[in-house]
């Protein structure tokens, strides 16, 4: 398995800036998001302090990003990071095809996750509560699963449970009519408030009702950073961080909106750079000390 040197999780002004710095810098990265880019960036329509792009659109700022990108030859890995693991001098990734993935660092900039988790969500990870169906459908063949999607990207997911599990529940936070090519699907309408079980889950409550359940699929865009990278330090929904952007994991840091307030896509763009040129001197330190 070839190893990149720098892992790049988010594809925003932050994670961009990173990668083109490392980039820049002669680096092996592998910068993992969407092609599409920063949906919230996409939705901006008007931005007024991005230097060299004056009274932008944030279209028109992704469309900028991505000749960049394309020009310094640096291309996105469309898979999930599921999970971040220190296996001392490297990180190894998870991701959401089950395939897995090694970095000498990794640089964070997935953007800060909405709310908290759920109540029961961090007591049953890894006992009926998975971020990835792809990885932990086979433990679950025949039984009933429940699914909660951030986004219609997660309908894929779905699919591949219905073919492995008995029955699949399916809770869409998004508007979208959800559309599946397996039949046997149940979409219910419903927020889901907790997680319950004994020493495994046992059902999930929604506001109106209590389904019984095998294991709880939450799918989202972006993980929380505790469940994301085991070990690092959050303030709430942020990742801390010095001023160099170095996390309290060697060898991994953080740019953009999860390292905190404020939420501007230059100051995301910034610390990308920062992150970026952090790593390179980790790289550095970590090469010295094998002479």
């Amino acid at each position: 398995m070839s190893r990149a040197d720098i892992a790049i999780i988010g594809t925003g002004p932050a994670g961009i800036s990173a990668a083109i710095t490392a980039k820049v810098r002669n680096k092996n990265i592998v910068l993992y998001g969407s092609r599409d880019l920063s949906q919230k960036m996409q939705a901006a329509e008007e931005i007024l302090n991005y230097p060299g792009l004056p009274r932008t659109s944030g279209k028109a700022m992704a469309a900028a990003f991505e000749a960049q990108l394309k020009d310094l030859g640096i291309e996105i890995t469309e898979k999930r990071v599921t999970s971040v693991y220190a296996m001392g001098d490297y990180f190894a990734l998870q991701l959401s095809d089950n395939t897995m993935a090694e970095a000498s660092s990794v640089i964070l900039a997935t953007g800060v996750v909405a709310g908290h988790p759920y109540p029961g969500e961090e007591q049953f990870l890894g006992r009926g509560v998975s971020y990835c169906a792809t990885c932990d459908a086979p433990l679950y063949k025949g039984k009933d699963v429940t699914v909660i999607a951030s986004s219609p990207a997660e309908e894929a997911e779905a699919d591949y449970l219905a073919e492995v599990c008995g029955h699949v529940r399916y809770l869409p936070l998004y508007r979208e009519q959800p559309k599946f090519t397996h039949a046997g699907i149940e979409v219910i309408r419903e927020k889901p408030v907790e997680i319950t079980g004994t020493t495994r889950v046992e059902a999930l409550k929604t506001e109106q009702n209590s389904y019984p359940t095998s294991c709880v699929f939450i799918l989202r865009e972006a993980q929380f950073p505790a469940q994301l990278v085991p070990g690092i330090e959050t303030d709430g929904t942020a990742v801390k961080a010095n001023l160099q952007m170095c996390t309290n994991l060697p060898g991994v840091f953080v740019a953009g909106d999860l390292a905190g307030q404020p939420y501007q896509y230059i100051k995301s763009a910034g610390q990308g750079n920062v992150a970026a040129i952090s790593a390179v001197s980790y790289l550095a330190r970590q090469a010295r000390k094998n002479l």
